[in-house]
């Protein structure tokens, strides 16, 4: 406990000289700051931070987790998850903050009492008015959008709440345009006549797997004699930290159970045949840059607003689940290994269908990071000119 509590303190301390640091800039220098609540944001943010710096920009980053590597790299500053970062927004001076943190204003965490344009980038391509929060975007300048949902979403949210319009721009999804590139420089694992391999991904709360089937899951999977990796979301590693050590030691003995303790790495996803989820928005990544189908655990939904039939729209992670993939009911866990063999076998069959699909969904496919930046340059552009 003593221990604990002289980690924190030193901690503490160390994100009050941190923020110092950065106060200390010139007030020319933080012309943009990028925030990230974990190291795993920068698979969103960071193709966006990495294309205004090609083009000569100074980019500042701003962390709460003390182990991000890009505290590694110069302007980078550790704010924690404490008072510091709790100043740090209300008093940050800065022309834009970009950032993929839901719910700003709803809770401690408020826009700056300075002038600031404020970006959000999404961190999951799923619809805006069912897996977050009521207000979860209210209090952001611009929005940049994934696809044609997001527009249609959030014009909705602002006529039913009577909000003030906000900057709406065609952006993409980061982390997808990464996958594709990984694709495309790797390729993927091509195990002809081998078991199949899967990947479980499994999202957090109520509707999780891990929450309903997981065990029963893995146990039928494993034997049938596939291989199974288990990535988990990070909020689940939070709230549940001895689940992995754990399943771990109860199927290691198989020697065909891994668990990938990193959500931002690639291995497990380039050499799976097929993905287990649920409500998770690793599918649609899986789906759209492997080009290979999902298996969808038919859990409830995952619904954080509960005032969501208010936007009178459908759900593009409901709606788009049976044009990737297959759902099964949670009294159907059994049938798993044949569908595992079935849709392994079919593999690139699936390709030109989830193509499509991914095409209609998302904007500048392989171009989001440059996109991104364009509209974060053009915004400061229009600030100046005071167009914005």
């Amino acid at each position: 406990m003593l221990d604990e509590w002289r980690r924190r303190w030193r901690e503490g301390r160390e994100t009050w000289k941190e923020l110092r640091r950065f106060e200390a800039l010139p007030r020319s220098a933080r012309r943009i700051v990028f925030y990230a609540e974990t190291a795993a944001d920068w698979a969103h943010l960071g193709p966006a931070a990495a294309a205004l710096q090609r083009r000569g920009s100074r980019v500042l980053r701003v962390t709460s987790d003390r182990r991000d590597a890009v505290l590694l790299q110069p302007d980078a500053f550790f704010v924690g998850s404490g008072s510091a970062r709790t100043v740090f927004f209300r008093s940050v001076e800065a022309d834009t903050v970009v950032m993929t943190l839901t719910d700003l204003e709803q809770f401690h965490l408020k826009r700056s009492a300075h002038p600031v344009h404020y970006f959000y980038v999404f961190h999951s391509m799923a619809s805006t008015h069912r897996v977050y929060r009521e207000h979860a975007f209210d209090a952001y300048d611009s929005i940049l959008c994934v696809g044609p949902h997001h527009f249609t979403e959030i014009r909705r949210m602002e006529e039913v709440y009577g909000l003030p319009p906000k900057r709406l721009l065609e952006h993409g999804y980061g982390r997808l345009d990464t996958l594709l590139a990984e694709v495309r420089s790797r390729g993927t694992v091509e195990r002809a006549g081998e078991v199949p391999r899967v990947l479980l991904a499994p999202s957090w709360g109520e509707s999780s797997m891990v929450e309903h089937c997981l065990d029963a899951v893995i146990d039928v999977l494993l034997g049938a004699g596939f291989h199974v990796s288990l990535r988990v979301h990070p909020m689940t590693a939070r709230h549940r930290p001895q689940l992995t050590a754990q399943l771990v030691t109860r199927h290691a003995a198989t020697g065909r159970f891994h668990f990938d303790p990193d959500v931002s790495t690639t291995e497990a996803l380039l050499a799976a045949d097929v993905m287990i989820s649920e409500w998770s928005g690793a599918p649609l990544e899986f789906a759209f840059a492997r080009e290979r189908p999902v298996i969808f655990i038919d859990t409830p939904p995952k619904i954080h607003n509960p005032r969501h039939d208010r936007i009178a729209l459908p759900a593009l992670e409901a709606d788009i689940r049976a044009e990737i993939g297959r759902i099964v009911a949670l009294h159907e866990i059994g049938t798993l290994p044949e569908i595992v063999c079935e849709l392994a076998a079919e593999g690139t069959e699936w390709g030109p269908r989830i193509a499509r699909v991914r095409e209609r969904t998302v904007f500048n496919i392989g171009r989001s990071g440059e996109v991104a930046a364009e509209h974060i340059l053009g915004t400061l552009q229009s600030m100046r000119s005071g167009d914005v």
